[in-house]
């Protein structure tokens, strides 16, 4: 293979100043206050344990707020939501991670697909704030990361690993609806990868992982802008600081609880209507 000499002005190209895609200065802002003194006095409704190595379903009414807790040791977890009464909106990664970065925290979104694009759940409490960006340019909470997945593993190494990400999804989702793993697998989509500490390489551009900061007690919590279906991974690879899909990795569960604002503390408030576009295409 011909390797291509840089030209002459390689510096000069290197050296031009990067342009944000999408200025979020415009993004609507959510009412933190607003939503913090409603978690304040709300009312624990629910909650799911979630085993390691698998993954469960809960609901999370319109208004309410969702917690993810690490339990036991230090654990990562993969995150799906839908639209708790059309499974066709759902979480879209890509264009939160346009909007907001490669990882999420306090007062970011999570925004759904095309064509309603506007914001599911809110993150009103993150206790892995402070860890920031690291000096490999790793962070908390990606949007970068896919979700382990049986398929690049065969691809990779021939494995016939069941209890990925992926798989755990696809079985919590079909039980949880009733549903084949056949029908399931298909609403199955790119994840919030919480409390995964993940980056890309400076020298490669590599996905990399390593080891969480997540300790027992650490937390997670969202407002549901509107009714969602959730569905959380317990990750094999634990904290993900050697393997992500791994028999060997020490992992532990994730619980997840939900809240019940009292009512009256959310007046004033209403779900977010779907993006505003007319759909014409041009036609």
């Amino acid at each position: 293979m011909t390797k291509h000499p840089a030209p002459p002005d390689a510096d000069e190209r290197r050296a031009v100043a990067p342009v944000i895609c999408y200025p979020n200065d415009t993004l609507p802002k959510p009412d933190l206050a607003q939503y913090r003194a409603a978690r304040d006095t709300a009312d624990k409704i629910g909650e799911v344990l979630v085993p390691p190595r698998d993954a469960r379903c809960f609901e999370v009414p319109a208004g309410h707020f969702f917690r993810i807790t690490s339990v036991e040791g230090p654990q990562v977890g993969d995150l799906n939501l839908w639209n708790l009464n059309d499974l066709s909106e759902r979480f879209y990664s890509g264009k939160t991670r346009a909007l907001h970065g490669t990882h999420l925290t306090t007062g970011e979104r999570m925004w759904s697909s095309f064509p309603r694009l506007r914001p599911m759940a809110t993150i009103i409490e993150d206790t892995l704030e402070w860890y920031g960006i690291d000096q490999y340019g790793g962070s908390v909470h990606d949007v970068i990361g896919t979700r382990c997945d049986p398929y690049t593993g065969n691809l990779l190494s021939g494995t016939q690993y069941h209890h990925c990400c992926h798989s755990n999804l696809t079985r919590a989702l079909a039980d949880h609806l009733g549903i084949s793993l056949a029908e399931a697998e298909p609403h199955v989509h790119d994840v919030l990868n919480v409390f995964m500490c993940t980056g890309f390489t400076r020298d490669t551009g590599q996905y990399f992982m390593k080891a969480s900061p997540v300790r027992p007690g650490d937390y997670l919590e969202f407002f549901a802008e509107f009714g969602l279906l959730g569905n959380l991974s317990a990750c094999p690879g634990g904290d993900c600081s050697a393997e992500h899909s791994s028999d060997e990795a020490a992992c532990y569960p994730l619980l997840v609880e939900v809240f019940a604002p009292k009512e009256g503390a959310l007046d004033g408030w209403k779900s977010p209507a779907p993006s505003g576009y007319d759909r014409s295409h041009g036609r």
